[in-house]
């Protein structure tokens, strides 16, 4: 019985033929077939030790419907116990191709490494019996040295791989432009509470995907026009909210403002579900600096039927006036069909089988009470749910964001430590009425542009992160303690010089 290997493993492995592959193995991607017999088996699971058995027609049982039915006809048609030499690039381009598919959701970039990880390390994945650590591979010199021909590279296999890579690129391109093309074939209707900077920023962008509407108090119907959107002043906030296919609500405003502007949402939101159902809650998303805080208003005020996503785009109008390419993307998934997710369980939905993994793609999550719910749960409206979120998540992938799946609660930890040291640094420096010179040092003039990026966001939003993440008085008080023990050894220097010179003159006067 031959055992074909037909995911990544989670650490690196090498055969007996010093082929190496690497890569990570999530719930969704199948560990090993098994190619004798019938049904053939696959293994999946944390540990690849779940068997599920699959019809050799190509049928998906309940224990295998997470199989593409692309995926079940390649293994089918590529069953074998005696594989040639000719047949390892084919079989193992397309495992190669069993992981491309059931993990391309929020990580392209994963995508890409996987696949550039195959084309460097080898194409040929091996039978589970023949793999052995890689922490026992010989390096490349002892390989060398060791004069082993078959570990050689033949001539033509540089042309070859390049042919492969330029396949694979090719095959990417068209998976995102399908991605592209469902994304646009069921355009979201995206409704932003607080037009203002941020507001329009993230506006104009969405309009690229999705209807927008935008609503505020200061009158930007013009601004709204301009990007294509349509414009409803605040004080008719009922109507923005009974806006026929309204999918989303984003609140953008201040920090200090968002409680207040959730109380006055809320009415509006319950006249909506009372006269157009249960299922016509909008989602609501949130994009503040700090997460625990927003979490909270939302759970404590939102109607039940409300989904509820969590979010932090780490960039804004300045930092990304170019693109939001590379930028980093916060989100949590905190409510989906009434039920609330857990974030600080080890079994949540993000990262069960792996602490390591950011794919929020696993099969269950575990809500606050400790009860198991598939993420393909049938129910229409969780069905609907997770959609909508996917879609509006999509908008932010699409333009390149680097998605971040993570507790709010650890979202702040985070932060405080980075995000908020660095306004109360720029505010602190700032103060000192530092000013450029004719002869300023780089490192001076990043100090200036510290002080020039931190000043320019309003003091509210330094307030709110400082009064709204539990994090951040800790922040203070260790940053104070350096400060301290930075001074305290340039006095103790200071003291050790003087008593230096003392010495120095008294001995001088004994001679």
């Amino acid at each position: 019985m031959v055992a074909w290997t037909c995911a990544l493993h989670a650490m690196p492995w090498r055969t007996d033929m010093g082929v190496m592959y690497y890569g990570t193995t999530t719930h969704y991607v199948c560990c090993r077939v098994e190619t004798s017999g019938a049904p053939f088996k696959i293994y999946g699971g944390n540990s690849c030790t779940n068997s599920y058995s699959c019809d050799n027609d190509g049928a998906s049982p309940r224990g295998c419907r997470w199989m593409d039915d692309a995926i079940n006809a390649i293994i089918h048609s590529h069953r074998t116990t005696t594989p040639s030499s000719a047949q390892h690039s084919t079989l193992s381009t397309l495992s190669g191709t069993l992981i491309l598919i059931p993990t391309m959701r929020h990580h392209l970039k994963l995508f890409i490494v996987n696949v550039s990880l195959l084309l460097c390390t080898g194409f040929f994945l091996p039978s589970e019996s023949s793999m052995t650590p890689l922490n026992n591979m010989p390096n490349a010199a002892q390989s060398a040295s060791e004069g082993n021909p078959s570990e050689i590279p033949t001539a033509g296999e540089l042309e070859r791989l390049k042919e492969e890579e330029a396949r694979l690129a090719a095959m990417l391109a068209s998976v995102r432009q399908q991605k592209l093309s469902v994304l646009r074939s069921r355009p979201l209707t995206v409704g932003i509470i607080g037009f203002g900077r941020f507001g329009q920023f993230v506006g104009k962008t969405f309009s690229k995907y999705a209807n927008v509407i935008g609503t505020s108090r200061s009158d930007y119907t013009k601004i709204a026009s301009d990007m294509g959107a349509k414009y409803i002043p605040l004080s008719d906030l009922e109507s923005f909210v009974m806006e026929d296919d309204l999918d989303v609500i984003v609140i953008a405003v201040s920090i200090v403002s968002f409680e207040d502007t959730v109380k006055d949402l809320v009415p509006h939101l319950k006249k909506r579900i009372e006269a157009k159902g249960t299922g016509s809650c909008p989602l609501i998303v949130d994009v503040l600096s700090v997460k625990e805080h927003a979490r909270k208003v939302f759970l404590d005020h939102l109607p039940v039927e409300c989904d509820i996503l969590c979010t932090h785009p780490m960039f804004g109008p300045d930092s990304a006036k170019h693109g939001w390419q590379g930028q980093t993307f916060v989100y949590e998934r905190t409510r989906v069909d009434r039920v609330l997710l857990d974030p600080s369980s080890d079994r949540s939905f993000r990262h069960r089988s792996s602490q390591q993994d950011n794919s929020d793609s696993e099969s269950e999550f575990i809500d606050e009470s400790g009860k198991s719910h598939s993420l393909h749960e049938n129910s229409e409206a969780h069905i609907e749910g997770m959609d909508r979120m996917e879609r509006f998540l999509s908008i932010w992938e699409e333009e390149g964001c680097n998605m971040v799946s993570m507790s709010c609660s650890e979202h702040d930890g985070f932060t405080a430590n980075s995000q908020f040291i660095t306004h109360l640094m720029g505010r602190i420096l700032g103060a000192q009425g530092l000013k450029a010179t004719p002869i300023d040092t780089k490192g001076f003039q990043n100090v200036l542009k510290l002080i020039e990026t931190t000043n320019a966001d309003s003091f509210d939003l330094f307030y709110g992160l400082y009064k709204f993440n539990r994090n951040s008085m800790d922040c203070i008080v260790k940053l104070k303690e350096a400060m301290d023990d930075v001074v305290g050894k340039l006095l103790e220097e200071e003291e050790s010089d003087a008593e230096t010179e003392l010495k120095k003159s008294c001995d001088a006067q004994k001679r």
